[in-house]
């Protein structure tokens, strides 16, 4: 049997920049795995294109952040600069549960938000 899902997620860029100044690097190591922080050198709508691809992966899941953590999704480029996820732990475990082994994602930030879609199957 074929499985398919997809989620999608926008965010404001300044909310995330908001979280940095309040939090720093304290909001980050609980955010973003340290490849991601490497990519995105700080850079807030970067991040929030992160934070956008992460909430998608979880609703694809048919979760949220609870059962999985958020260092459980991973947003990483491949060598051409593209998106690609990486699954770690829980989320790892419930994609495979159910039967979602492929994944493609699209991020983009402008005008102040950032958005990601995800589409995933078996």
């Amino acid at each position: 049997m074929d499985h398919l899902a997809a989620g999608v997620d926008l965010v404001a860029v300044q909310r995330i920049a908001k979280l940095l100044e309040e939090h720093g690097e304290r909001f980050e190591r609980r955010v973003f795995t340290e490849q991601e922080r490497a990519d995105c050198a700080g850079r807030p709508a970067s991040l929030a294109a992160r934070w956008a691809g992460k909430e998608a992966v979880a609703k694809a899941l048919g979760t949220g952040f609870g059962p999985i953590s958020f260092l459980d999704i991973e947003i990483v480029r491949d060598q051409a600069g593209c998106p690609q996820v990486r699954l770690h732990g829980a989320a790892a475990v419930l994609a495979q549960r159910r039967g979602l082994r492929q994944w493609a994602l699209s991020l983009s930030h402008d005008g102040g938000m950032a958005i990601a879609f995800v589409v995933a199957s078996s």
